[in-house]
């Protein structure tokens, strides 16, 4: 496919980037958060976003070493550190944990709706009704995916931005509220909160499994998700801003709809409207993101027969249909199984961020290693300032994952429910690897050999030879 063939430009990634990591549940987190430190919390939301531009470096590095690999962080790992963490990694950090929370995600929105348009229709309805417009979307292929997402992104940032302008220039038909701009007790309880913040910005790697479809991908790929991040960054900040003026710091902190509680509060009835909708673009752009991504996850390791070989299956629009269906079947699943209890989705969401930054400390590792394996391979991006930005990420990941509650108990349960699920994510893996895959578990796979396996004869040869079943 020449450059010119390739239908994703620098908007198209910076809106896929940001289409993941706004979901309902950061409008939750950005208001719990501002209504535990106050506007403070914008620190705590800068630390996180340096932390992970940190990774999406280190993602864009691998992506530029290892190009046009559908499976994205899944191939880096296998060729760093072996199929064992590969498997861990993937099935947890990302199909189970990004199913589990786009699912909870559907469920608030649909919850939402009930509350604000009052329709004879069951939350759960609204949920199916997004869902199977967003399957039968990504079907038709990364073209109509593209235009969903460039479309609900623009909306979503503008509605947000219009709606944090409104309240940070007292411009709203509310009462302002007069209160101080910091609840902090101390500089290191706004540093504790970078768990919470950390949250707002994950997500932008869902560029990566795309990025064989992004003309000029080595600049447009790394500076689409550092561009997402920071759009980001400045219009949570000033959505706080707004919530200093409008909202009381304890209401917004112990709501668990903020961002409903603060469109009311500023513009009545319309503004809760307005936030309902915002809701519904963030749930859209979520599973828009989440559909197209895992699907393409999801076939890059059905190419390493890390996954059934039914998921590497394409359509006449070379879409990965049946992970498309599947991820879809299952986000559903989680959206009834949380319908009715969307009080631990703040819970929920601390317990897939562990996840998901064990994923990212993953990413900085495979960095490490492969410099070391590789030094002389071509990359077109690399970072900057040797190893000393992927060890930050490390640092500060692994400092957030033991300072994911301000609860000590809840801390330690979080622990504990990762510890249990990364136990038996381990033994599927092992024997996954040793009698399906017959490959050494421990043993890393060569670069070269991680991306012969996109080619379809891979597989064909390995099964014939009785290798792989």
């Amino acid at each position: 496919m020449g450059d010119k063939d390739k239908k994703l430009g620098l908007a198209s990634v910076v809106s896929i980037s940001v289409g993941l990591i706004v979901a309902t549940s950061c409008l939750v987190s950005l208001g719990q958060g501002a209504g535990e430190v106050g506007v403070v919390f914008i620190g705590a939301m800068i630390i996180a976003c340096l932390l992970n531009m940190t990774t999406v470096a280190s993602l864009s590095e691998l992506n530029a070493l290892m190009p046009n690999t559908t499976g994205g962080l899944a191939q880096y790992t296998l060729a760093g550190m072996g199929p064992f963490p590969t498997l861990i990694s993937m099935v947890g950090g990302y199909l189970i944990c990004n199913m589990l929370s786009t699912g909870v995600e559907a469920s608030i929105f649909s919850y939402a709706m009930e509350d604000t348009f009052p329709l004879p229709i069951p939350s759960i309805g609204y949920t199916l009704i997004v869902t199977v417009a967003i399957t039968i979307a990504n079907l038709y292929g990364v073209d109509m995916f593209a235009k969903i997402q460039d479309w609900v992104a623009f909306l979503l940032l503008g509605s947000m931005l219009g709606l944090g302008a409104i309240g940070m220039f007292r411009l709203g038909t509310g009462t302002v509220v007069e209160q101080p701009l910091s609840m902090a007790s101390s500089p290191g309880s706004v540093v504790s909160m970078t768990a919470v913040a950390f949250w707002l910005f994950i997500g932008a790697e869902y560029v990566i499994p795309v990025s064989k479809d992004v003309r000029n991908a080595k600049r447009n790929v790394p500076l689409g998700m550092m561009i997402g991040l920071a759009l980001l960054c400045v219009v949570q900040s000033i959505m706080i801003l707004g919530f200093h003026n409008y909202t009381p710091w304890g209401e917004l902190a112990n709501s668990a709809a903020p961002h409903l509680l603060y469109g009311q509060n500023l513009l009545g009835t319309p503004g809760k409207i307005w936030m309902t909708l915002v809701g519904a673009l963030a749930v859209i752009s979520t599973q828009n993101s989440t559909v197209n991504g895992l699907a393409s996850i999801c076939q890059g390791m059905a190419k390493m027969n890390m996954m059934p070989r039914v998921f590497a299956k394409t359509n006449k629009h070379n879409v990965p249909y049946v992970g498309v269906i599947f991820v879809s079947v299952v986000i559903f699943c989680f959206a009834a199984f949380s319908d009715g209890s969307s009080d631990a989705i703040s819970f929920l969401i601390l317990v897939g961020s562990v996840f998901w930054m064990i994923s990212y400390i993953l990413a900085n590792m495979d960095v490490l290693i492969l410099r070391r394996k590789l030094p002389k391979a071509p990359r077109s991006f690399k970072v900057p300032l040797g190893p000393v930005f992927p060890l930050i990420g490390i640092a500060g990941t692994v400092y957030m994952i033991l300072n994911i509650s301000t609860d000590p108990a809840e801390c330690k349960t979080i622990w504990a429910l990762t510890a249990i699920a990364f136990a038996l994510l381990a033994i599927y893996s092992f024997f996954w690897i040793k009698y399906k895959m017959k490959m050494p578990v421990f043993k890393s796979v060569p670069m070269e050999k991680v991306m012969a396996m996109e080619n379809d004869m891979f597989y064909a040869i390995r099964k014939r030879r009785g290798l792989w079943r």
